[in-house]
């Protein structure tokens, strides 16, 4: 089940950013710097009261403004509504009601969607009374807050909960592969899922981004069940002129969250590009099977070596996703797309697989004996116990004298030991890594 979406929205300098960053640093957040995921990161997840959702910081919204970098944070804003289960409308308390709030909430309203008003700088209680001015804006019950100083966000968070629609279970048995195809716009994400089921179910245009929605499309082959999540692009099918490329991130989260398999697409002629990093490193975060497949191969000069160099560039562009196949294919032609089904079939089978306890010692033991851990602060790790303990992705608990002397880089020799015996190809394999008293 994909986690519901709330997005901070409001006018410039009402101090949304700050209260992005206030929510994810008082630790009910899970916010960690994945390699290849980017400082100018503008999702976190959010964990309150059991309940994990993922949380959207935009630019500011200036209606009246023609200026160019203003419209392009009103668009990003756009987007990110039209996503979101929820949004927090964020108003400056000490400046009161503007004319570009009014015109911010005549937007939200229009959208349908659940709007919780957050009343901004209620940082004494001389201001307090500011907040009844804010009932004008017709978004119901204002909140007071001080994200500088973090008063009040707890009963924000808990209005921002009841908006979460309730959570079901999804359609598909659990014999159906789930495929997200995910990667930055124009990069063939539509031209891909058509080409595979052979019918326009998907729009295909030149304009980057315009699939509305995460499309699911079921789709067989022989005993073996698919389902293909096209990723969402923007809202409406015209010439963009800003850059919003940093939100197809956020638009491929929930496709990524519902998914077994994700295929991260890469543009041939591009390269990997930093958005490319972006998208990689949240399916890696998320623990999800993944194959790098490289599009519109059909459009490059190649030689003997150009193949290998690709991949080369990508194993250097992302070291973390070094476990995930990589495939050259068209999706124009059809090239290689045929074989894809082999792959993710294999992949899925490699994220559900699970070993016996038994088997996994021998491996952890053996390991152990020909590189012992390195000393620390007087001590050598002993690892005293291995168990797995979960599949999707495999995950592996350790039993240790001290957790607190377990390297990182001991840590990526036993996952490379199992990989070794094991294959997990295609799959993140996790560690837990426990005190055995």
């Amino acid at each position: 089940m994909a986690k519901p979406i709330a997005a901070i929205v409001g006018r410039p300098n009402v101090g949304k950013s700050t209260l992005f960053n206030k929510i994810a640093g008082r630790r009910i957040s899970i916010v960690e710097d994945t390699p290849g995921v980017t400082r100018d990161r503008i999702y976190t997840e959010v964990e309150w009261l059991d309940k994990k959702f993922t949380l959207i910081d935009t630019g500011g919204i200036e209606p009246y403004s023609e200026d160019v970098i203003l419209l392009q944070m009103r668009r990003q804003a756009e987007v990110a509504i039209d996503m979101a289960n929820v949004i927090g409308f964020v108003v400056d308390g000490q400046e009161g009601i503007t004319p570009a709030d009014q015109e911010v909430a005549n937007m939200l309203r229009k959208s349908h969607k659940k709007v919780v008003l957050i009343v901004n700088k209620i940082d004494a209680p001389k201001f307090k009374d500011n907040i009844y001015e804010f009932y004008n804006l017709g978004l119901g019950e204002p909140i007071g807050i001080s994200a500088a100083q973090g008063l009040g966000l707890g009963d924000m968070l808990d209005e921002i909960l009841k908006g979460f629609p309730e959570e079901d279970d999804e359609d598909y048995d659990e014999l159906t592969i789930k495929v997200a195809v995910v990667g930055k716009p124009n990069v063939g994400k539509s031209s891909l899922v058509n080409k595979i089921i052979g019918e326009e179910r998907v729009i295909v245009s030149d304009i980057a981004g315009t699939t509305r929605d995460a499309i699911d499309t079921p789709f067989q082959v022989g005993e073996d069940k698919y389902v293909f999540i096209d990723t969402a692009g923007m809202r409406k099918r015209k010439k963009i002129f800003e850059n919003i490329e940093r939100y197809s991130v956020v638009r491929s989260l929930t496709a990524i969250e519902r998914a077994d398999v994700c295929l991260i697409l890469i543009d041939a002629e591009e390269g990997v590009t930093e958005q490319d990093a972006k998208i990689a490193g949240y399916v890696n975060e998320q623990g999800k099977a993944a194959i790098i497949v490289v599009n519109k191969w059909d459009l490059i000069e190649k030689n003997d070596k150009t193949m290998n160099r690709f991949i080369e560039d990508i194993r250097r562009e992302l070291p973390f996703m070094a476990y995930a196949p990589t495939i050259f294919i068209s999706a124009l032609t059809g090239q290689r797309v045929i074989k894809l089904f082999e792959l993710i079939k294999y992949v899925s089978n490699q994220h559900a697989l699970r070993i016996s306890t038994g088997m996994v010692n021998d491996v952890i033991n053996e390991a152990v004996l020909m590189n012992q851990p390195a000393i620390s602060g007087g001590r050598r790790l002993k690892i005293l116990y291995a168990t797995q303990v979960d599949v999707k992705p495999p995950t592996f608990a350790l039993f240790v004298n001290d957790p607190e002397i377990m390297h990182f880089s001991y840590e990526r020799y036993l996952e490379n030991q199992l990989r070794k015996s094991f294959g997990f190809e295609g799959t993140p394999i996790r560690f837990l890594i426990r005190k055995r008293e």
